[in-house]
């Protein structure tokens, strides 16, 4: 039987002190129970062992929300060797998948019922409307309450034998401790669909949320620790960018760590997955997209602006699904580009926390000059801004106007790489082999996206498109129920789905010999 832990009412009073840092005043959000200060290792609240901190911002408004531990090496080998012995020592890897499936529920309810609270500190620390953080964290919970369910379903073969006096069995076993690195776009999201597969195989989890955005992280713990999991089971260690790298390398290097999971860049991503090669490390990479999003001439024009803002606009256009290439045929063209104009328009820009804002801030400085930098090199080159083009500083320093980019080239930046940003970059075609052409241009296969009524077409280009997922008709596709991943350098292995576990399994083959 899995050990009791103690856990303190989640009603408790989490009060956050007022304290100087500079000029500044680094105030928490501290109305909201869910607010934490500290990393969660071994069933404990800590700081750093240096008593490091490092500050977490509001990106749009550049208020300090609080602090978290920058926590380096030393910090997180405790966290791997808490989730190790948690593992082996306590009996994680021997608990029923009913008792799994029943600590995934508990936190599942809590993660319901505290919806407003979660949602509320990620719109803080994120920036994306207070619509679309409620949004996340219902998707979020549902990768609990799915994994929850698919414990009890993590079945074994019984193999016909080629013998008649043997049996042969395969049966499928946790890997042992999982490494989870999450991005800061889905800063709940990204963290259950990776944990909640994990757990319900078996698995102890060390979670290295963000640096942007660790508090969503720290909240989920909370409600872990409320929920009834061991101590050890769950760790989440927060550092800054400074210790980052020496932290991933750690967690691809560690003898303890047997699978790692990450979500970002195709360049981290590669780094990563060099890092575990060492080991023969399990590793799933979610990785960069260059999204095509194609409108063919039989295209239902309103289905596909429709389709266009969902994908493109979505999280400031910070998602890794999100529409990048928007590739038009001719006949259409002009029309479409006119009416998503019309559609920009209306978009209501400003801070998340207010209500009707769709359009909030980007993540960071880095993110802005980003964006700023290739607009201004298609600008340079020849291609046309038909609306936005220009940063927002009338709403703060890290906002930038949904834009149009027209009279693309295949030398620009706009063109070959993921801008991250609310930039639609428009490409115009002639023929489908030439839009099939264009869209497969690239190393990256995350998702893709094409619009079209001829069903002869549909299937084709459905066929062709080498992306992991398309959105056929259709800019909003990401559901628990689907295998979330992509091919070439988009990453390795599939997240969601009934082969969400299969990350975190092996299949162990037994032969029973000498049967009568």
């Amino acid at each position: 039987m899995l050990r009791t832990v103690a856990v303190c009412s989640l009603r408790r009073s989490l009060k956050w002190n007022f304290a100087a840092t500079g000029n500044r005043v680094v105030r928490m959000l501290h109305s909201n129970p869910l607010a934490q200060s500290q990393a969660f290792v071994n069933g404990r609240w800590v700081g750093a062992r240096s008593g490091a901190t490092f500050d977490v911002q509001n990106p749009a408004n550049g208020q300090v929300l609080g602090a978290v531990p920058d926590m380096a090496r030393d910090d997180v080998q405790q966290a791997i060797d808490a989730a190790y012995d948690a593992f082996y020592e306590t009996g994680w890897h021997n608990s029923t998948a009913k008792e799994r499936a029943a600590l995934l529920k508990n936190w599942y309810g809590l993660m319901e019922k505290h919806r407003q609270e979660i949602a509320s500190i990620m719109t803080a620390e994120s920036g994306k409307p207070l619509a679309e953080s409620l949004g996340e964290t219902a998707y979020g919970n549902s990768f609990v309450e799915w994994f929850a369910e698919e414990a009890r379903r993590i079945y074994g073969e019984i193999v016909p034998s080629p013998v008649a006096n043997r049996q042969v069995m395969l049966t499928r076993h946790p890997v042992g401790v999982a490494g989870l690195i999450t991005p800061w776009n889905f800063p709940h999201a990204m963290i259950t669909r990776k944990a909640a597969a994990a757990l319900a195989a078996g698995c102890t989890v060390v979670i290295k949320p963000a640096e942007d955005t660790p508090l969503t992280a720290l909240a989920l713990a909370r409600l872990a620790e409320e929920a009834g999991f061991p101590k050890g089971v769950i760790n989440v260690i927060t550092s800054s960018r400074t210790h980052a790298a020496e932290i991933g390398q750690l967690l691809c290097g560690s003898d303890k760590v047997a699978a790692i999971s990450f979500t970002g860049s195709t360049e981290v991503g590669k780094l990563l997955y060099r890092q575990c090669a060492e080991g023969v490390k399990r590793i799933g990479l979610e990785l960069g997209g260059n999204a095509p999003f194609i409108v063919f001439e039989s295209a239902d024009m309103e289905k596909a602006l429709t389709g266009a803002m969902n994908s493109k606009f979505r999280n400031c256009g910070q998602t890794c699904i999100s529409a990048n290439r928007f590739l038009v045929q001719d006949a259409v063209h002009d029309e479409f580009v006119e009416k998503l104009i019309g559609r920009i328009g209306k978009l209501r820009i400003g801070d998340g926390s207010h209500d009707g804002v769709q359009i909030g801030p980007l993540i960071n400085r880095a993110q802005l000059t980003k964006v700023e930098r290739f607009v201004n090199e298609a600008k340079e080159r020849g291609a046309t801004v038909r609306c936005g083009g220009r940063p927002l500083p009338e709403h703060g320093p890290l906002y930038y106007e949904p834009t149009v980019v027209t009279d693309l080239r295949d030398d620009m930046l706009l063109y070959n790489e993921e801008v991250f940003g609310p930039v639609v970059s428009v490409v115009r075609f002639k023929t489908e082999p030439e839009a099939l052409a264009i869209a497969n241009g690239t190393r990256r296969g995350l998702a893709g996206y094409f619009f079209s009524q001829d069903l002869n077409q549909v299937f084709r280009v459905a066929r062709e498109l080498e992306t992991g997922m398309i959105g056929i008709n259709e800019g909003l596709i990401s559901a628990t129920e689907a295998a979330f991943g992509g091919i070439k350098e988009s990453g390795v292995g599939r997240e969601g789905s009934r082969h969400g576990i299969d990350e975190y399994v092996y299949i162990k083959y037994l032969c029973y010999g000498g049967l009568q």
